[in-house]
C-alpha cells in the first residue's frame, strides 16, 4: 500500500473519532430473512460461488517448499494442492484415477502420493508414476491418467484454485485493482502456524455479516475486542465486489505524537480485506488471519468457518524466546490493558490469536448469528435492517444478489 493511502486512512479514522461520527452510506436497506433459510437459494449459491468460482484456499506459507501439500474439502470438490519439484503451485482433484479414492489427507510433505486403496503412485506434478502389478491389471497410458488438474494461480502470496477443471481464474478482474495493494504486504513470506475450525448453527452469509460493521464493537465485544479497538468508526473503500475495511485500534492515539512520515497503518488500525464471495483477510504487523466461510452442503442454517493463521518468522522466534523488553500476549492476558498499554514491545502468541477468534467469533459473533438464524427460520421476522453505518453489508448483499440475478435490496426510509 502506498504510504499516502495509509496516511489518508489514518486521518479519516482520527477525524471520525474526534468528531464522533462514523462512515455514512446515506441509505438504509431491508434484507429479507429468506436469504438465510431458502434451500433453493442455498443450492444456487453453492453452485455459483463455490463450484463455479475461484477459491482462495491458503497463503503461500501453507506450501513452503517443493513437496509441500495441503488438502481442501470445503466446497464440494476434494482438492490436493501441491508445490511440485520445481516449486510451482499446482492443484488437482484429490482422487485416484483408478477407483477415485483420495491419494492424500491433511497437510505435509511428500515426493509421491500413494493411493491407500491399490497403491497407484503420483508425483507432486500429478503425473501417474506407477501401477502395482500392471501386467495383472492391464497396460494403460500413464501420460493420460495423471491426477485431474485444476486451474491454479499464486499471486501476491495468495493461492487460488478453481474447482472446475474447465474453469478460468481471472484475478485482474476478480480483485478489481486490489492485487498490487495486497502484494505490497508480503503475505507470501509468512509462515503457517495452525488453524481453527468453527461449525456454526448459522447461514454462511450470517457468518460473513459479523465482519460487516463496527457498530457492535463497544456493545457485544466491550470486554474482548472492544478493549483494544474503537467501535463506531470505519475507513471503508470498495474494489468491485471486494472491499477494504479498516478499524481504529486504540493505539491510533499514539500516532498523533509522531510525524506523518512515521505513520504505519498496522501501528494504529486493524485492517481487513473482504474478497468475494467468502473471504475475510485481516492482518497486523507480521500476523495474518485468513477466514474462510462455507455453506453446509445440505442445511442452509449451518456453516463452517476455517481460520488459518500466519506469522512472520521473527515473531515466531520472539514468542518462543522473548527478550527482557518484550511482553508476549498470551491467551490469559490478551485483553489485559496493563500489558497492552505499558509502552513495551509486544508480540502475540499463537494461543492468544486463537483465543481472540474463539472468544469473539465463536462465543460472541456466532452466538448472535445463531439467534438470528433461529429468528429467520421461525418465519415471523420478515427482514433485517442494514443501517447507514453498515456500508459493507450493503455492498456484500447487493453484489451477492446481483451475481445471482436477484432483485436489488429494498431501500428503507429513515425517519427524521
Amino acid at each position: 500500500m502506498k504510504h499516502e493511502v495509509e496516511v489518508s486512512i489514518i486521518k479519516e479514522l482520527m477525524s471520525q473519532l474526534d468528531e464522533g461520527r462514523n462512515v455514512d452510506a446515506g441509505v438504509m436497506y431491508r434484507n429479507p430473512t429468506t436469504v438465510y433459510t431458502c434451500p433453493d437459494l442455498a443450492e444456487r449459491e453453492r453452485q455459483a460461488f463455490f463450484r463455479d468460482h475461484p477459491q482462495l484456499i491458503a497463503l503461500s506459507g501453507s506450501l513452503p517448499e517443493p513437496g509441500s501439500y495441503v488438502t481442501v474439502d470445503d466446497f464440494g470438490v476434494p482438492v490436493l494442492a501441491t508445490r511440485d519439484s520445481e516449486g510451482r503451485f499446482r492443484a488437482f482433484v484429490n482422487a485416484c484415477r483408478h477407483r477415485g479414492a483420495r491419494v492424500a489427507e491433511g497437510t505435509g510433505k511428500h515426493k509421491r502420493f500413494v493411493c491407500p486403496f491399490h497403491n497407484w503412485a503420483y508425483a507432486t506434478d500429478g503425473t501417474l508414476k506407477s501401477v502395482p502389478l500392471e501386467d495383472h491389471f492391464g497396460k494403460i497410458d500413464k501420460s493420460c491418467h495423471g491426477l485431474v488438474e485444476l486451474p491454479a494461480e499464486e499471486r501476491g502470496g495468495l493461492l487460488w484454485v478453481h474447482p472446475n477443471k474447465d474453469g478460468a481464474i481471472d484475478l485482474d478482474s476478480q480483485l478489481a485493482g486490489l492485487d498490487d495493494e495486497i502484494a505490497s504486504w508480503n503475505f507470501g513470506e509468512l509462515v503457517h502456524q495452525g488453524e481453527t475450525v468453527i461449525e456454526g448453527d448459522l447461514n454462511w452469509k450470517l457468518a460473513n455479516d459479523t465482519f460487516g460493521e463496527t457498530y457492535h464493537f463497544q456493545r457485544l465485544h466491550r470486554q474482548t475486542l472492544g478493549m483494544i479497538n474503537y467501535g463506531d468508526a470505519l475507513a471503508y473503500e470498495e474494489f468491485g465486489r471486494n472491499h477494504r475495511f479498516v478499524i481504529a485500534s486504540k493505539r491510533i492515539d499514539a500516532l498523533r505524537e509522531l510525524p506523518e512520515e512515521q505513520w504505519r497503518l498496522v501501528d494504529g488500525t486493524t485492517p481487513l480485506y473482504y474478497l468475494f464471495p467468502n473471504i475475510q483477510l485481516t492482518w497486523g504487523d507480521g500476523v495474518v488471519s485468513l477466514i474462510k466461510m462455507y455453506p453446509h452442503p445440505k442445511e442452509p442454517g449451518k456453516s463452517l468457518t476455517r481460520i488459518l493463521y500466519y506469522f512472520r518468522q521473527d515473531l515466531i522466534d520472539l514468542a518462543a524466546n522473548p527478550d527482557a523488553s518484550t511482553k508476549v500476549i498470551t491467551a490469559e492476558n490478551t485483553y489485559d490493558e496493563r500489558v497492552l498499554d505499558d509502552g513495551n514491545d509486544v508480540t502475540l502468541s499463537l494461543s492468544a490469536l486463537t483465543e481472540v477468534f474463539d472468544s469473539t467469533i465463536e462465543q460472541e459473533d456466532y452466538l448472535m448469528g445463531k439467534h438470528q438464524q433461529a429468528a429467520a427460520e421461525s418465519g415471523e421476522l420478515e427482514y433485517l435492517i442494514f443501517g447507514r453505518n453498515e456500508p459493507a453489508l450493503h455492498h456484500y448483499h447487493s453484489h451477492f444478489r446481483d451475481a445471482l440475478g436477484m432483485p436489488s435490496l429494498e431501500k428503507m426510509e429513515s425517519v427524521e
